[in-house]
């Protein structure tokens, strides 16, 4: 997809005037963001056992996350962003929607944060990849590919963010009848937990596709893990035998990234030498 300018974005426009009107509903546990807040504990214990896993950290360490710079695109209100950099880590959230960073920044100011522990920024991804200032040892992004205008370019862009030697962890929804039936019949018209109109089956992603858009950028998938709804006791599980609605998809970055602008500036001067 291509902006107004003629550049090409991920962003979609619609999607992100959407998030931002429900903007001041982030942090309302039984508001349009309900099933973000039942996710949460399960994201940050899955997004802390990849990082333990990845950069060989003790998961039972308060200093498991002690300062790794984490990057969380599309952080919305700042639901995974601030447990992040409450534990240790240096967290940046970014969201294309001023109206949730807006949000974000009044929650965390309330909540005591030092911007040196957590900041944010109303920024696209592809727009702080120009700055060049920054790369990330874990980029995050939490139920949002299903939401971006471009995909290919969306996981490329977030893809060269990452420090050599980082991860990059996804959360989305499979493209699958089941995730149709319970992602958007059931979540949207049935149990009514997000607006109609919230999701787009056809936007939906499945992890093939995904991890093929990693590989292209130099990335390798190194773990896929599924959740599952218990109704009865009101809770989602981590489940790595089902994935055919909500997934997580991690994958590792080249040591050598090439995918990194520092990298393509070191070959640069290589071979000027």
């Amino acid at each position: 997809m291509t902006n107004h300018a003629g550049q090409r974005t991920s962003v979609d426009p619609e999607e992100v005037a959407s998030f931002g009107a429900q903007a001041h509903s982030w942090w309302d546990e039984n508001g349009p963001f309900k099933p973000l807040h039942k996710l949460s504990p399960l994201r940050l214990q899955y997004i802390r056992t990849q990082i333990c896993a990845h950069f060989t950290r003790d998961p039972a360490s308060l200093d498991a996350l002690k300062a790794l710079d984490i990057l969380d695109i599309g952080c919305g209100g700042g639901l995974v962003s601030e447990p992040l950099a409450r534990a240790g880590a240096i967290v940046t959230g970014i969201d294309a929607a001023e109206e949730n960073i807006a949000i974000a920044r009044e929650h965390a100011a309330e909540t005591g944060f030092s911007p040196k522990q957590l900041s944010y920024q109303a920024v696209t991804a592809e727009a702080l990849l120009k700055t060049g200032k920054k790369r990330y040892d874990v980029v995050l992004a939490l139920e949002i590919v299903e939401h971006v205008a471009d995909l290919p370019f969306f996981v490329e862009t977030a893809a060269k963010l990452v420090k050599p030697g980082g991860i990059i962890v996804f959360s989305t929804l499979n493209r699958t009848p089941r995730s149709f039936a319970l992602g958007i019949v059931a979540a949207e018209y049935l149990l009514r937990w997000v607006p109609r109109g919230t999701h787009q089956w056809k936007k939906f992603v499945r992890p093939s596709e995904l991890a093929g858009h990693l590989r292209a950028a130099g990335f390798s998938a190194t773990d896929i893990t599924g959740m599952s709804y218990n109704p009865l006791e009101d809770r989602f599980a981590l489940n790595p035998r089902d994935i055919a609605v909500n997934y997580f998809l991690t994958a590792a970055a080249p040591q050598n990234n090439k995918n990194s602008k520092d990298t393509k500036r070191a070959a640069k001067r290589k071979k000027t030498v």
